[in-house]
């Protein structure tokens, strides 16, 4: 069974770089599966940054939509860096038409946590923290953020350590 570790913070509070420092701690090969999608220049930019920031290391394994799958097709042992939770859910979202019911996006979580669960390896998974601020005008908002927080519950549930990144200063809370 594979040891899950969760990584939450803002944006750019550090909690991708603590989590790479934790996976690059352990012995490569280290694979990187990224759920962000090029949409637009900017995020390409944002993605390419990341992919520099990594360096020749990393083998990166690009799957937007089933992070769950790209598990089970992952070979046991090496140490996998999820990046990031929320814009996987986000994906959901966007595909499904922001249909507002969490039935079936919670299945999604829970086939992830699943897979997290029979992995033979280290799992560290990296999200956005979206709760702490303001509650959204707009009921997508309060959706994706009440989706999000029932997310980070069910992974923080199955993690072995969760971490909260703040101003780059990570703090185990888990």
């Amino acid at each position: 069974m594979g040891q899950l570790t969760l990584y939450l913070g803002g944006a750019k509070s550090g909690k991708t770089r603590a989590a790479l420092a934790a996976v690059e701690a352990l012995s490569p090969p280290w694979l990187y599966l990224a759920t962000a999608e090029a949409l637009d220049e900017e995020m390409a930019r944002r993605i390419e940054s990341h992919r520099a920031e990594r360096g020749p290391r990393w083998r990166t394994v690009e799957e937007p939509l089933d992070p769950a799958g790209a598990l089970a097709a992952a070979p046991d042992g090496p140490p996998v860096l999820m990046d990031c939770l929320t814009l996987w859910l986000s994906n959901l979202v966007g595909r499904r038409g922001g249909t507002l019911e969490l039935g079936p996006y919670l299945e999604d979580v829970d086939r992830l946590v699943a897979a997290a669960g029979r992995r033979g390896g280290p799992l560290f998974v990296v999200s956005n923290e979206l709760g702490g601020g303001l509650t959204p005008m707009e009921p997508l908002g309060r959706f994706f953020r009440d989706l999000s927080g029932l997310a980070h519950q069910r992974l923080a549930a199955a993690a072995a350590a969760v971490w909260l990144v703040t101003a780059g200063l990570p703090m185990r809370l888990k």
